[in-house]
């Protein structure tokens, strides 16, 4: 895998050729069930305006750096995309110095695997990008950081892709109890479990789903199901029960001390290769939102990036089984 990693403080042209370097991809994958199947324009900017309006004078930049397109900007809002499926695993763990820890299982080639630092709207905020302005997981100048897994639940309705919703919390919240008024209010299309951690060491996990009221909790792991497995053969498969179980045993019985608990998401049960079904690990995150730092690892690998100190740059990654 070639990752990179950007700075743009503000959007432009780098944005500009990122967005048409993915942009092929990303109209086909969006346009796959069809056109009519995807919100016109007028309702995808009506649902943006009303559930995130902050983010209006941004999104319509975006767009006019996208070429103005119909098709780009209905994507570029994230309401209604189409349905996807990752795997992932999450959990904090609350030492001296609180981390978050997080694997994205997902298909490496629907993946940007780019990291971006951006300072839209006079907020710095690092992260993994999804869309090109999404984010699967990621930290903000106030000392905020925010990740994602999927929630198990085949249910599709209407509401936005969950990683422009962490994209909204990074820019627009300072603590966890400004994120979770966040994600009580803001629909998404799918089921997702969005754990948020603050300076302070305050930290909730958000069980969001498209047909039911978001439920928040002081869960400190968070894997592939929500208060009880509904998708009976994606939690078999994924093994989400055991991951979960894996997580909190770690945290309440064995009480592993911080390098030891990040590099067991290097191994398995928490390490996936099942990339053949979609749902390889790809990368694990560890951020750390009081200094603003995030580390990416790799079996073998590791990249430091820091909202202070962050230096542009490319990684080519092995990633077992991957190919």
């Amino acid at each position: 895998m070639y990752w990179r990693a950007l700075k743009e403080e503000t959007p432009g042209p780098k944005w500009s050729g990122l967005f048409a370097e993915y942009w092929p991809d990303y109209r086909r994958w969006w346009l796959r069930e069809g056109e009519t199947a995807r919100p016109t324009y007028a309702e995808s900017a009506r649902a943006l305006r009303r559930h995130m309006p902050e983010l209006m004078p941004l999104y319509d930049q975006l767009c006019s750096l996208a070429g103005g397109g119909d098709h780009a900007a209905r994507f570029l809002s994230f309401y209604n995309p189409p349905p996807y499926l990752a795997g992932c695993s999450q959990a904090i763990w609350a030492g001296k110095e609180p981390v978050m820890v997080r694997n994205y299982d997902y298909n490496p080639n629907a993946f940007d695997q780019l990291v971006l630092h951006t300072s839209w709207q006079g907020r710095r905020v690092l992260g993994t990008s999804d869309g090109l302005w999404g984010l699967v997981d990621g930290v903000n100048d106030a000392g905020l950081a925010i990740s994602l897994t999927f929630g198990g639940r085949r249910v599709v309705g209407e509401g936005f892709g969950v990683p422009l919703i962490l994209r909204y919390v990074l820019q627009t919240c300072e603590t966890t109890d400004e994120a979770v008024k966040v994600l009580e209010r803001v629909p998404t299309h799918m089921s997702y479990n969005v754990t948020v951690l603050d300076k302070k060491r305050n930290y909730a996990t958000a069980m969001m789903a498209p047909d039911r009221e978001t439920l928040i909790t002081h869960a400190a792991v968070a894997t592939n199901h929500q208060e009880n497995v509904e998708w009976v053969s994606h939690a078999r498969f994924t093994a989400t029960v055991e991951r979960e179980r894996f997580l909190l045993h770690r945290l309440r019985l064995h009480k592993d001390p911080e390098d030891k608990f990040i590099n067991a998401f290097l191994k398995p049960p928490l390490y996936s290769t099942a990339f053949a079904a979609g749902f390889g690990t790809l990368y694990t995150a560890v951020y750390r939102p009081r200094k603003g730092e995030m580390e990416l690892r790799w079996p073998g690998t590791t990249w430091p990036l820091s909202l202070d100190n962050f230096v542009e740059g490319a990684r080519e990654v092995l990633v077992p089984g991957a190919a």
